[in-house]
């Protein structure tokens, strides 16, 4: 009775062993599971498709991919919706942490638009100040656009906060550099996954760039990688 009980015991231990190992290679986390920060996202938490972008607000390569989002934003949306995709932005100060100039308006475009997320600002702020960075540097200069937006200041973010209706409050943050610590850890948490700006993951599609040439058509391309993958 004793040997029936031991290998009784051995079997369901087996058993169970090969039941964890088949959850573990099937589990698929929700994009929920997945997400750094709810406030830097666009769609349903429950979503089967999670599309991540790693971006800096003034790279160039991350505007043009972004711009033509905010140009088709209402396709943008219903698109996400019908292919049931959670949108997500991992924003930081990657090119003044990582890059080889050290832009500092890397930083100061990052410490905005976390201030304006502490607000429940982020998506005004951050739609707006890519339209404007696109427009104002990039759309006519290409990526030469980057020496001119160098020798903008924090003046140049704070008024892109004024226009959505930021005040003080924001002013206050961005003075006293609230947000450094939780930008920093963003950067460094993106460079243990991204190689390059800007860097994509959707679901099992990955990759980093996007042609300045590119436009909608383009983006699409992208989402339907990932998609597929």
């Amino acid at each position: 009775m004793n040997k029936f009980f031991r290998i009784f015991g051995i079997v369901a231990v087996v058993v169970v062993l090969f039941a964890a190992i088949i959850a573990s290679t099937t589990y698929k986390p929700s994009a929920r599971e997945d997400v750094w920060d709810e406030a830097t996202t666009i769609g349903n938490l429950d979503a089967k498709n999670h599309f991540i972008i790693y971006s800096d607000l003034v790279c160039p390569y991350c505007i043009y991919f972004e711009n033509a989002i905010v140009e088709n934003e209402e396709q943008f949306q219903k698109y996400i919706s019908e292919n049931d995709i959670l949108f997500e932005v991992r924003l930081s100060d990657y090119l003044y942490r990582y890059g080889e100039s050290n832009p500092d308006n890397s930083q100061y475009s990052a410490v905005a638009a976390y201030c304006a997320k502490n607000e429940g600002k982020f998506w005004d702020y951050y739609n707006l100040a890519v339209s404007k960075v696109y427009n104002e540097f990039f759309k006519d200069s290409g990526k030469n656009g980057f020496a001119k937006l160098e020798s903008n200041n924090i003046d140049y973010w704070v008024g892109i906060g004024e226009a959505v209706g930021l005040g003080e409050e924001f002013k206050r943050c961005i003075a006293e550099g609230d947000p450094l610590e939780e930008v920093k850890k963003t950067a460094e948490k993106t460079l243990e996954v991204a190689r390059g700006m800007p860097y994509f993951k959707f679901n099992n599609f990955r990759t980093s760039g996007f042609d300045p040439s590119g436009g909608w058509e383009e983006v699409l391309m992208y989402f339907k990688a990932g998609l597929s993958s």
